[in-house]
């Protein structure tokens, strides 16, 4: 048994579980995505959802602690694996230039940390600001939270829906590079598949994080009206 686990201390099981934790926690993106666009519908329409994941949602504390689980793995094999390559490598390069083709480097994957780090700030932000409501919680006379003021005061800050709108851009970057890798990671890399999941990847990113964006920049809007 410890043999096996050791496999995941070895370079390519951390890679294993950096795609696996990753791919599993863009996944919950789309899902959570998807809910979240049922905010255009109105407050009836998305406090019902809020209630139904939230209240009538048993599993709900195990999903949470799964999702806490793969987001924690992820961290920590992505910054164990960035200091063994930086141990590897102990001559640091005098100046980074951008690869040209066929070499995949970019912009996105050379700040993966980076972008990795902003998002560990803006994920505390986030479940401080809509799961805790910054210690206020407006109730929904059909039950649970009126999820959907909520968010309206939030984004009706100025500077929070900046902070959000740049985190979204952030999480574009890092998904636009990390589907892909993630795919990458687990094994599938073809010379003739390899070009339409980096395309995913992309089309991916920019659908997660348009989508965030534009429900931000909305809710701002609806928000200010008096």
């Amino acid at each position: 048994m410890a043999s096996r686990l050791r496999v995941f201390s070895s370079s390519v099981g951390t890679k294993v579980l950096i795609g696996a934790s990753g791919l599993f926690l863009v996944l919950y993106l789309v899902i959570h995505i998807a809910g979240n666009l049922l905010v255009f519908f109105g407050p009836r329409v998305f406090n019902a959802y809020a209630y139904t994941m939230e209240v009538r949602n048993p599993a709900l504390p195990l999903i949470e602690l799964v999702l806490l689980a793969a987001f924690l793995v992820h961290i920590y094999k992505t910054v164990t694996m960035y200091l063994r390559n930086q141990r590897a490598r102990p001559v640091r390069y005098e100046q980074k230039k951008r690869a040209g083709r066929p070499s995949r480097k970019t912009l996105a994957s050379s700040t993966m940390i980076a972008s990795g780090l902003w998002l560990v700030i803006f994920l505390l932000i986030h479940v401080k600001a809509f799961h805790d409501g910054w210690g206020t919680e407006y109730p929904w006379p059909g039950g649970g939270r009126d999820l959907y003021r909520q968010e309206m005061e939030t984004f009706r800050n100025p500077y929070m829906t900046v902070f959000y709108v740049l985190s979204m851009i952030v999480v574009g970057t890092h998904l636009s590079h990390g589907v892909a890798s993630g795919f990458q990671s687990l094994g599938a890399d073809h010379p003739r598949w390899t070009p339409r999941v980096l395309l995913f990847g992309k089309a991916l990113a920019v659908l997660i994080a348009g989508g965030f964006i534009v429900i931000a920049l909305w809710a701002y809007v609806v928000g200010a009206r008096p």
